[in-house]
């Protein structure tokens, strides 16, 4: 299910293994993806299926509820979640790489913010399909600023610029209890690497991912120009002028599962 060619008109520059790439809606680009969007959201906190059978067994209104448990209710959470939520589907959609576990579904408390890597893509790669990484992180604001996207550098650069190593083995443990074959090979791959630390640089990308009302801010591009050539950078913004609306509207649409 593509969003953002449905949602976003983008613009995409390159240059050697630095990514710059601005989004911003198309006339009636929202109300095309709203729906589409509400059951992502949903996804990222629990599985769909799951919340079918909630509706099956207790009806809509309880079914919502339980749903509503699971989400956060304040603004600052909400802006915060959805920007994972955002990288996370642009990361697959865009790049191609996996974000192979919903981090969202095992927060310790709805409103608060997990701890670690905002998404880590994962797959295999390059000329011997060797293990492939990304390190995400994401920052949602009403305005964008400088201080923001040093602090989000600042992040990406730590564990000199690898995953952190108790981020992958987060992931590697929930693919591991998976009953998937695929899951449990990158899980143990993604498990010996936070002991072996064998990765190269070249192989470990990086992503800045930024949604926002007021646009791309001249500190981004700044911030790609400042990165070095030994793996891939992605520097993203996507522009959503009424920006706290935005996030209103999809967490409302998002718990409306309906009432009949």
């Amino acid at each position: 299910m593509a969003l953002y060619d449905r949602w976003c008109d983008s613009t995409k520059e390159k240059n050697e293994r630095k990514h710059y790439w601005t989004f911003v809606e198309k006339d009636g680009g929202r109300a095309d993806i709203r729906n589409d969007l509400a059951e992502t959201i949903r996804s990222h906190y629990d599985r769909l299926e799951r919340i079918a059978e909630d509706v099956d067994r207790l009806g809509y209104k309880v079914a919502a509820e339980i749903l509503r448990e699971a989400m956060p209710q304040t603004a600052k959470g909400r802006s915060g979640d959805l920007g994972e939520i955002l990288a996370t589907e642009l990361v697959e959609e865009g790049i191609g790489l996996r974000v192979p576990v919903r981090r969202l579904r095992y927060k310790d408390g709805r409103n608060m913010a997990m701890r670690g890597d905002d998404f880590i893509g994962a797959g295999y790669g390059g000329k011997n399909e060797k293990l492939w990484l990304l390190k995400g992180e994401a920052k949602s604001n009403k305005v964008l600023g400088k201080s923001t996207v040093t602090s989000a550098r600042k992040v990406l650069n730590r564990d000199n610029r690898r995953c952190t190593p108790d981020s992958l083995l987060f992931v590697a443990n929930r693919l591991l209890e998976s009953v998937d074959p695929d899951d449990n090979a990158l899980g143990r791959s993604l498990r010996d690497e936070v002991g072996l630390k064998t990765l190269r640089a070249n192989r470990i990308d990086h992503m800045l991912f930024t949604v926002s009302g007021n646009g791309p801010h001249a500190s981004l591009k700044n911030d790609l120009e400042a990165t070095g050539s030994d793996r891939d950078h992605y520097v993203v913004n996507i522009h959503v002028a009424d920006h706290q609306d935005f996030i209103a509207d999809m967490y409302q649409g998002a718990e409306d599962l309906g009432d009949d």
